[in-house]
């Protein structure tokens, strides 16, 4: 069969949606990748398989919305897929209805994380809820990448019949790794007993970023990595700010965007992510398999992945003195790094392995 597999922007076609695409090919079927044009689609090319580059965008704007509907109908109308996998809320709506006007046999979407739960004014969550609503409408097999958001599917009617796949990275990839650690740290500068605190994300406001930086302030003894950057189409306040403020010194490393995040992970000591809205964050997954404890907020998504207390620690939305108080035990503690690392391993090897995931999201769409 052909599937077409629909997303956003670069980032998310390379970094989410690269491993269907394999796995989807080595069962034999025909696999096209569809996103906004980027630097990022080279790497899905060298490896043979085929990404057709649209005018995609990630805004509310009608006439963008208007071009990208009218390019996806184009496109289907032209590839005559079988399948249709769509994800991400604004490009997972335009393509579940482009595939419906245009009469493709099977129409799947996949929400990794809902519109209407991202911080913003009550009317833009409404819309949220109205695109969701009618996509689930359009849609015949409906996923989502956490149980907690399959639920909420089923409950508010979105889809009746929403099913919770899971994330997932190769563990082989993501493991802890004395060598590794010792070279990144040499190339980094980072003196072996430094505590390295690491957050692998884009550069916005509700990764947490605020808080995170007004946190480490009171977190001493420790370093601070940021690996990733912030991308062109990223809307909201600029994190720049935020960064002089919080004057950490040589504290604070900025990474920028790592092809060797794994690597970068196997150096450091602790994860964060005090985002402000996740779906079921994939740089979790990672510093978990890693062996990193994790500490985050306790909100949809990572209170899924993080047992508090045991794999991590989990902290309320926006308090920062928590937030310091979690990474201040933790830098003091190595053997409660240590014992709280390989639990996160231990559970994300056995719930978050790629290659199960992705065969049981294939299974689902009939693959």
């Amino acid at each position: 069969m052909k599937v077409l597999q629909v997303t956003n922007v670069d980032f998310s076609l390379r970094h989410f949606l690269l491993p269907l695409m394999r796995e989807a090919r080595a069962r034999g079927h025909e696999v096209v990748g569809v996103s906004a044009d980027g630097p990022l689609l080279a790497d899905i090319r060298a490896e043979g398989l085929r990404v057709e580059a649209l005018p995609m965008a990630r805004s509310l704007s009608p006439i963008a919305q208007w071009r990208a509907l009218c390019a996806l109908i184009r496109l289907i109308r032209s590839e005559q897929p079988d399948v249709v996998h769509a994800h991400m809320p604004i490009s997972g709506f335009l393509a579940r209805l482009a595939a419906r006007l245009c009469g493709v046999p099977h129409i799947a979407y996949t929400c990794h994380g809902f519109l209407f739960n991202q911080p913003g004014p009550a009317w833009r969550r409404a819309l949220g809820f109205i695109i969701e609503w009618i996509g689930g409408r359009l849609t015949q097999t409906y996923l989502t990448v956490s149980a907690e958001e399959a639920a909420t599917a089923r409950r508010l009617h979105i889809h009746t019949a929403a099913i919770g796949t899971g994330n997932g990275r190769d563990p082989v990839r993501f493991r802890p790794d004395p060598a590794v650690r010792d070279r990144i740290r040499a190339e980094l500068g980072v003196a072996d007993t430094a505590v390295g605190i690491v957050i692998v994300s884009r550069l916005v406001r509700h990764k947490g970023y605020p808080d995170l930086l007004a946190a480490m302030r009171h977190v001493p003894g420790a370093e601070l990595w940021v690996v990733g950057e912030r991308l062109v189409s990223d809307h909201g306040d600029d994190m720049e700010p935020y960064f002089t403020a919080a004057d950490l010194g040589p504290r604070l490393r900025r990474l920028g965007y790592r092809a060797d995040v794994a690597d970068v992970l196997a150096a450091a000591d602790i994860f964060v992510l005090p985002s402000e809205f996740e779906g079921l964050p994939m740089s979790v997954i990672e510093a978990m398999l890693t062996g990193l404890p994790v500490v985050a907020t306790n909100i949809s998504g990572p209170r899924e992945q993080v047992v508090d207390g045991q794999s991590g620690l989990l902290v309320p939305l926006h308090d920062v003195m928590a937030l310091a108080a979690a990474l201040r035990r933790l830098v003091a503690d190595a053997g409660l790094r240590a014992s709280m690392g390989a639990c996160g391993r231990v559970r994300a090897v056995t719930l978050y392995d790629e290659s199960t995931v992705v065969a049981k999201t294939l299974d689902l769409l009939g693959l």
